[in-house]
């Protein structure tokens, strides 16, 4: 292509990005021309001389900036997925300069007052429930963003916003670089000590892809560092290996982001009180379900104090176990996996060098479609040579029961040094009705070990829900039926976002799924019923652990964003006295701890946040129950009430409303408990 590939017109198919043809140089000319495309296109608006519409206003604000859209969503879904040094430099350099663009929208004096103006007027306009819904989210968003704020209070948010934007891509950087650079290679037999041979075979992958022929490398991917953890009998290995996955971020030198966390919080604190809030929590909450920390924490806490009581349960057996093979030494928080997997064996015969031969990538992928299938009437062909942004990346068109195409899903499953580590859902494309029908791109990214060539990749059970997990979330994007773009898809409240996702977990643990699709790798027989009855009879075991490691990061969080002065903080004195003061176990330590919480510091999205995924989970612990009074976990009235009210709906609804539209009633947090044999 003789012009900028980010900036032609797309003839890929499916209107993919041309992956094959952007280079990292096209992506700085291509921001500098769509930016200087969208700001021509934002000033028409705000300067238009016509009375404020719907039309010329939202509408027009909802069709602007096209051209920015699509290069940014191909630029973040690759630093995300498939960096490179070239492209976290631009990363680097393009943050802020898209804070600042996006600073001047949303602080546009003539603008908001062509939104407000609408708003006072919106009972007069004839709109309909979805037009008031985005008018309702353009005003909230302006707001927020500092809009009816004087010029100087203005100027200030534009350079916060700026500087959380720096500071929020080098935290990420820094993480990304902490895993990238860790390897722990094995090389005596001493060291493997324990691994079973699917560990081993992953390993060996591992050490191949860093040019290690011949050695075995445990990653800190969690799909690496987890089953290591669970099986290595060198307690000596077994504690290096923690401590290198538990200081991400907190080693010192270029990547330490200690300092990042508390300039965050000091950034983060100012934008609050210059809105009117007392704290980032409070300003945040504002516009969720939850609404206030005090919400937040009561259902925090009515967790904790259960699961702190089985957690203590749980290291008891531990260590018990672990005297009677010899050891007195306490449990420290590099034995608990691996003296877990004993206890789970011994308690219910049952350990994961069973399960894993039964849970191969490609049946899991599978199961998944299957399921939406039953749910949703989808259907999924998987397309061979399209021009994707990496080679493991998989592509499969999407139709509905009448064959009309509804999306294209990419899946890129397998870790690697230029992804960062987790698992998400993301789009290339989201779907609206504005200007014609258009088809979302959604992708989900994860971090499996990959099998060596000509092998089946083998997920732990773990590795199987995220599966699931994620392709909630695709499902929440791939079905959205919507007219606008601001309300498509997982454009919901972040404590709602959850709800699609963690429901579609569900399904994974149940029989009628298990018995077609967990068949072994390499006989093809199905899961034998005893295996599949252990399973999930073992389903709520360690689920003190579980909860505790997640509540406790949930509750740092909140606390860390209710500081009304986190100036001079010190994060690690302050981690550990919060620790302390809510009785976390020496035994356990937080899922993700503040140094390498990524979901709070590498920019805004689950920051006085990461409890949405609690709250989500005490309604779908709920609403998969509707699926188990009908009798028929893929009932047809109740899938379709999903289908309508949850998975299609995006952000036009209520959350509240739309949960009760599905299920007929608020959802009670009994559910919840009882899901993770916590209730009394």
């Amino acid at each position: 292509m003789s012009t900028n590939p980010l900036l032609a017109d797309w003839s890929t198919p499916f209107e993919l990005p041309p992956f094959a043809h952007i280079s990292p140089e096209h992506f700085e000319p291509a921001f500098d021309a769509a930016m200087k495309d969208a700001r021509t296109e934002i000033e028409a608006i705000a300067n238009n001389a016509d009375a404020p519409s719907f039309q010329n206003t939202i509408v027009a604000m909802e069709t602007s900036g096209k051209a920015l859209t699509k290069v940014a969503r191909t630029f973040f879904n690759l630093t995300g997925a498939h960096t490179s040094p070239e492209l976290q430099e631009i990363e680097r350099n393009i943050t802020p300069r898209l804070a600042r663009h996006s600073s001047e929208t949303l602080l546009n004096t003539k603008l908001f007052d062509r939104i407000a103006a609408l708003w006072a007027q919106k009972d007069d306009l004839g709109l309909d429930a979805e037009q008031t819904r985005v008018l309702e989210r353009y005003h909230t968003m302006f707001q927020r963003a500092g809009a009816g704020l004087d010029a100087a209070h203005k100027t200030r948010m534009a350079e916060i916003s700026q500087e959380l934007a720096k500071l929020g891509t080098t935290f990420a950087q820094n993480v990304l670089k902490d895993e990238a650079d860790y390897q722990l290679v094995l090389e005596t037999e001493e060291d493997c000590a324990g691994l079973p041979d699917f560990l081993m075979a992953a390993a060996a992958e591992a050490a191949r892809e860093r040019g290690l022929d011949g050695k075995h490398v445990i990653t800190l991917s969690r799909s690496s560092i987890e089953p290591f953890l669970q099986f290595s009998s060198n307690r000596a290995r077994r504690e290096e290996a923690f401590k290198a996955w538990a200081s991400r971020g907190e080693n010192g030198g270029g990547t330490d982001n200690r300092g990042l966390v508390a300039k965050t919080l000091n950034l983060r604190s100012e934008k609050a009180k210059l809105l009117g809030f007392n704290s980032f929590a409070e300003f945040k909450l504002d516009d969720t379900m939850a609404k206030t920390p005090l919400a937040v924490e009561e259902l925090l806490m009515n967790v904790w104090t259960p699961a702190i009581a089985r957690a203590r349960e749980e290291e008891a057996d531990l260590a018990d176990l672990a005297r009677r093979e010899g050891s007195n030494a306490a449990i420290a928080p590099w034995d608990w996996r691996y003296y877990s997997e004993k206890v789970r064996k011994e308690k219910h015969n049952l350990d994961e060098t069973e399960l894993k031969p039964y849970l191969q990538l490609d049946r899991m992928i599978e199961a998944a479609f299957d399921t939406a299938h039953k749910l949703f009437g989808l259907n999924f062909r998987e397309i061979e040579g399209l021009e994707l942004y990496h080679p493991d990346v998989r592509a499969f068109e999407v139709t509905d029961s009448q064959g009309k195409h509804v999306a294209l899903f990419l899946g890129d499953y397998f870790a690697r040094s230029s992804k960062r580590s987790g698992a998400w859902m993301s789009g290339f494309r989201s779907q609206h009705r504005l200007d014609g029908e258009v088809a979302p791109i959604i992708v989900n990214v994860m971090n499996f070990s990959k099998g060596a060539p000509g092998e089946a990749s083998l997920l732990t059970f773990d590795d199987a829900r995220t599966l699931f997990h994620e392709f909630g979330h695709a499902l929440h994007g791939m079905l959205s039926n919507v007219t606008y773009p601001m309300i498509s898809g997982a454009n919901v409240a972040r404590d709602f976002v959850e709800l699609p996702s963690q429901l579609y977990e569900h399904w994974l643990s149940q029989p009628e799924v298990l018995s077609r699709f967990a068949v072994h790798y390499k006989t093809g027989e199905p899961m034998p019923k005893e295996l599949l009855d252990k399973l999930l009879a073992a389903e709520n075991f360690n689920q003190g652990f579980a909860t505790v490691e997640y509540t406790a990061t949930a509750l740092m969080d909140m606390k860390l964003h209710q500081l009304s002065d986190p100036s001079d903080l010190d994060v690690i004195a302050f981690e550990a006295k919060t620790l302390e003061e809510i009785g976390m176990p020496d035994a356990i330590i937080m899922r993700h701890r503040v140094p390498h919480l990524a979901h709070a510091f590498a920019g805004d999205g689950y920051s006085a946040g990461y409890y949405s995924y609690m709250w989500s989970e005490v309604m779908d612990a709920d609403a998969f129950g509707a699926f188990e009074e009908a009798g028929d976990i893929f009932h047809p009235e109740t899938a379709k009430r999903l289908h309508d009210n949850i998975y299609s709906a995006g952000g036009l609804p209520d959350p509240e409303e739309a949960y009760t539209a599905f299920r007929g009633r608020a959802p009670k947090i009994d559910s919840l408990l009882e899901r993770r044999g916590l209730a009394s």
